[in-house]
């Protein structure tokens, strides 16, 4: 078996993250009303912001709700992992790839399209696959959402429809159009998030389906897959293996990151609001670092004294096209939504490297 399936195999067992669902629950005390009773579907349900998703709404129907909430929840597992999502008298699992047309009887309220391949070792490996589930099951689920007259649709984009933005677009405001190659070595990834969304947007204006998009800025935290080969988990393996820490070229690259519990409160408060139409940046602008800067903050939480060397990028992916800069402006989603970031890098760190450390 391996790590990342051990890991997995007891996510819902962890204590860190039983933790951070009931603080999202507490959190999110002001938008119950609009869980009680609906009919979630989500796609992508076993990936990262997928299982906090089915967390939080499985402890919403254990512990708050009054009138328990139904979830449709769909993932093909090419990147997701393969498990027991619980299955329920409310909580449905269905084994499906959004790029068939997904049919059901049932009404659905809520709709969260959160299938995609979103680490670049995955996306390189499957870049069809990626460019099909951005669009092709964009489109798909768009169809279901108008067919069911839902509620609020909300498509999870991606940071990447802004590409390699220069200094003076950073923080990066949603009107920035983007820097971004149509054949580069992130454009299967890329283009497809950034047609996703003109969809969406498409379907608002012809249909009046009530669209929403969220663009996340390096999310992290417990439940990250330990190959996902993205910084963050790369590093936390390293050092827990009492190992180097590689840094991809000179270190100088930024990103701002975001714990998950901040990431997925925003992605509910945009699903719950009436700015349809409108997409929104999520993500913690306060904590904008350096490669090497986050390599250090990772030695120093671990407490273990490893070194950091610099490696040549072992992908194209990873070099000339890697954005230098990646920082958001989340002044739109404050004024709409009234949400501040709860958690910095320092608290994100500690319960992650704890999550990792677990098992």
């Amino acid at each position: 078996m391996s790590k990342a399936r051990s890991h997995h195999k007891r996510l819902y067992e962890s204590k860190i993250i039983q933790e951070d669902i009931v603080k999202l629950s507490k959190h999110l005390k002001d938008q119950i009303r609009h869980f009680e009773g609906k009919t979630f579907l989500v796609t992508g349900a076993g990936g990262f912001l997928g299982n906090y998703i089915v967390l939080l709404l499985r402890y919403l129907n254990k512990e708050v709700l009054k009138k328990k909430l139904s979830a449709i929840l769909l993932d093909n597992f090419i990147t997701g992992y393969e498990q027991q999502i619980f299955s329920d008298d409310h909580l449905t699992f269905q084994k499906h790839n959004v790029i068939e047309p997904f049919k059901t009887h049932k009404k659905i309220d809520y709709l969260i399209h959160a299938a995609g391949i979103a680490s670049p070792v995955y996306y390189t490996k499957f870049p069809v696959e990626t460019m099909d589930v951005g669009t092709i099951g964009t489109r798909n689920m768009l169809e279901l959402a108008r067919e069911k007259k839902v509620k609020s649709f909300l498509f999870t984009s991606s940071s990447e429809v802004y590409g390699d933005p220069d200094n003076k677009h950073v923080p990066t405001t949603e009107e920035y159009r983007g820097n971004v190659s149509v054949t580069g070595p992130r454009a299967c990834y890329d283009e497809s998030k950034r047609f996703g969304e003109t969809m969406c947007e498409t379907f608002w204006n012809v249909y009046g389906v009530p669209v929403k998009m969220v663009r996340p800025f390096n999310v992290y935290g417990p439940g990250i897959r330990p190959d996902d080969y993205r910084v963050l988990p790369n590093f936390i393996e390293h050092a827990l293996r009492k190992e180097p820490l590689p840094i991809h070229g000179d270190g100088r690259n930024t990103r701002a990151f975001c714990y998950i519990n901040d990431a997925i409160e925003m992605l509910f408060r945009v699903l719950f609001s009436k700015a349809d139409g409108e997409s929104f940046n999520i993500g913690n602008p306060e904590i904008e670092l350096s490669i090497t800067e986050l390599a250090k903050c990772v030695v120093e939480a671990t407490s273990y004294p490893v070194k950091i060397v610099h490696i040549d990028p072992p992908h194209a992916v990873y070099s000339k096209s890697d954005p230098k800069r990646r920082c958001p402006d989340i002044s739109k989603i404050q004024k709409v939504t009234g949400f501040k970031p709860k958690y910095p890098l320092k608290e994100g760190l500690r319960r992650t490297i704890a999550w990792f450390s677990e098992f």
